[in-house]
């Protein structure tokens, strides 16, 4: 392939990124923020956060300095998936290691 010829990328490509730290290091903070970039790049955006966490709003992904987004609880992957919008080009979960198979 020559410099000439357009790299496509296939329909379901993609990546993840993780946000890690310890607990209070502002993960939830960073993911909100970054979600708001997306929706001001006028990108689809989801947020999804396990049903089990209502510690603040149950409708919501709020960080300990009280920044929130909207989101939808979801029990599990398979409610996930369902929950998935076609034209969705962002997904963003915070607390994903509780969330079921």
């Amino acid at each position: 392939m020559n410099s000439a010829t357009p790299r496509l990328r296939p329909a379901h490509a993609g990546w993840i990124e993780v946000i890690a730290g310890g607990m209070f290091s502002g993960k939830s903070e960073e993911l909100i923020r970054r979600l708001r970039r997306a929706r001001i790049a006028r990108q689809a955006v989801q947020a999804f956060k396990p049903s089990i966490d209502d510690r603040y709003d149950a409708g919501a992904i709020v960080s300990h300095d009280a920044t929130s987004i909207e989101s939808t609880p979801v029990a599990d992957v398979a409610a996930l998936r369902r929950a998935l919008a076609p034209e969705t080009q962002v997904i963003g979960i915070d607390e994903a290691q509780f969330l079921g198979p």
